[in-house]
């Protein structure tokens, strides 16, 4: 009985193509682009946090933060003033949420998405920076 058999040129031809287009497609697709948008919005919200934190105030305090969360009145005067400043800092395409003791400033936080979060404490309390995309 006589039994056909595969060359063994072929098989290693095939072989040889399958090792060819892999490496291939390896360069050609590239390994997956790292998730920075996760840093990039830390880097956001530590540059609102620093900046509010070392401005000068408006009406009184040592900084801009210190007299935000001096007193509900103080938070209520300035809420729209720190909601312009903040929009003037951060590029268009981001979104905020400044809590204070006495009330927050900007959007409500979607669900399930990624932020950056920067925290300063003030001698009044902390307030919370939490930034994303829109």
């Amino acid at each position: 009985m006589r039994r056909g058999q595969l060359p063994l040129s072929v098989l290693e031809v095939a072989i040889g193509v399958v090792v060819i287009l892999s490496v291939t497609l390896g360069f050609a697709l590239g390994p997956p682009a790292a998730d920075t948008r996760g840093a990039q919005l830390e880097a956001y919200a530590t540059d609102v946090a620093t900046v509010l934190a070392n401005e000068q105030p408006r009406h009184g305090g040592s900084t801009r933060l210190r007299e935000v969360v001096a007193s509900e009145a103080a938070f209520d005067r300035e809420r729209g003033a720190l909601e312009r400043r903040v929009e003037r800092i951060l590029p268009g395409n981001v979104l905020f949420r400044i809590e204070t003791p006495h009330g927050a400033v900007g959007l409500a936080q979607p669900r399930q998405t990624v932020t950056g979060t920067a925290v300063v404490p003030t001698g009044a309390g902390q307030v919370r920076v939490e930034v994303w995309y829109a």
